[in-house]
């Protein structure tokens, strides 16, 4: 039986698997006939010398009613940047690279900082928030979506599924957060939500108590994907975090400004697969290790904001309240997996959540000792109050960079 099941927090929109591809494809370009809509695609140079980065290309070279695709670039020397802009010539839509690295770039980024509102550190936020930038001073766009490019497993219904809940002016949906089975290579994936983010939201009801924001964030079945779309109109104001809180930012971003009936999360796949990263039990800066960490300051500091008070006995009894919950839980993803003819490896969760457990207390005595440290980029409609030419010149320099860097074949 196909899985109908409404939380009654957020709407759900399931897959049914009762309509076709080519049938949402021409509503889709009925809407984008009033309603443009646009694709950031944030990669690192790397990403183009996967097995994941052609088959999302080739996907992507399908799609009819995209008006515009933002490609940022990280990570990428000129010679790479000249490549780059090669490799995606077979898109057939309107699309631009930007290359984050460039001259032009890294000067819009100190003058950025001399006025304070640099993003912190480089990363996906920063990407995600220049590509951002460049799509407000394009002014063209109604919605936009974005999504990984590590995705193995990518087809383009994925998109097309991501993108209709918002693009369809009949719906009330303003933000649409994809979810699906993280599910590769034989085994049961999506440690740091299955791990961390599950069991730590169950702990915090237990130890805080109901809050709105913990059932809102609960209401979601996989948080920590990183595709959505939304419209355009909120972009100026939403905040993007800059650290490996990102996906969690977001959410607690459209918390912040939205009902919760504007926002729906709407199955995209029937199973997701894409890079891993490292579980880094020895450094504290890299992989799940950092994650986790930046997850539970970025949850920390949004209920705290919402009038919680946390004590280091508050962090104390959370981490035994966790560390029970999500031994359970393993028990339960370990006879699911077996149900259906997957492994998880139990010693290696048991010893991540012991990591996890850990870290909670660590991001709870960090959160107490800078209390005022903020991971998010300032917003767009604060840069443009501070300098209100900075996006027409975000937008010259991509220009100009495409305009004088031919590409070039490797």
């Amino acid at each position: 039986m196909a899985d109908f099941h409404q939380n009654g927090n957020i709407a759900t929109l399931h897959n049914l698997r009762t309509r076709s591809l080519d049938e949402m494809t021409y509503e889709l370009e009925t809407f984008a006939q009033t309603r443009k809509m646009a694709l950031i695609l944030p990669c690192l140079y790397s990403e183009l010398e996967t097995e994941a980065m052609p088959r999302i290309l080739a996907e992507l070279s399908k799609v009819t009613y995209l008006h515009r695709i933002i490609i940022g670039l990280d990570r990428a020397d000129e010679a790479q940047f000249r490549h780059a802009k090669e490799f995606f010539k077979g898109l057939n839509q309107n699309h631009i690279v930007i290359w984050n690295d460039s001259p032009r770039m890294l000067a819009l980024g100190a003058q950025l900082k001399d006025m304070g509102l640099a993003p912190a550190e480089q990363g996906k936020g920063k990407n995600v928030w220049s590509s951002l930038g460049y799509l407000i001073a394009c002014q063209d766009s109604a919605v936009m979506a974005i999504h990984d490019c590590d995705i193995v497993t990518y087809t383009n219904d994925l998109l097309a599924r991501l993108i209709y809940p918002v693009a369809n002016a009949n719906f009330p949906y303003q933000v649409a957060k994809g979810y699906y089975a993280r599910v590769g290579s034989d085994k049961l994936n999506g440690r740091v939500t299955r791990l961390l983010v599950s069991p730590l939201l169950i702990a915090l009801k237990k130890v805080v108590g109901d809050r709105d924001y913990i059932d809102y964030l609960r209401a979601f079945r996989y948080p920590l994907s990183g595709e959505f779309a939304l419209r355009t109109s909120l972009l100026p104001d939403l905040r993007i975090p800059s650290d490996w809180g990102l996906e969690i930012g977001v959410l607690s971003e459209v918390w912040r400004n939205l009902g919760r009936h504007s926002v729906c999360q709407v199955e995209i796949a029937d199973a997701y697969d894409h890079k891993h990263q490292q579980v880094s039990e020895e450094d504290a800066a890299t992989g799940l290790n950092r994650m986790s960490m930046d997850i539970c300051k970025a949850i920390f500091r949004k209920l705290a904001a919402d009038g919680t008070v946390f004590t280091p006995n508050v962090f104390r009894a959370l981490k035994a309240t966790y560390y029970r919950v999500a031994l359970d839980l393993i028990e339960f993803y370990d006879n699911d997996a077996k149900m259906n003819g997957l492994t998880i490896d139990r010693h290696r969760e048991e010893l991540t959540v012991e990591l996890f457990a850990n870290n909670i207390v660590e991001a709870g005595k960090v959160f107490l000792e800078k209390p005022n440290e903020t991971p998010f980029v300032p917003n767009w409609s604060r840069v443009n109050a501070a300098d209100p030419g900075i996006v027409g010149e975000l937008r010259a320099a991509v220009a100009a960079d495409n305009e004088e860097y031919a590409p070039m074949t490797f």
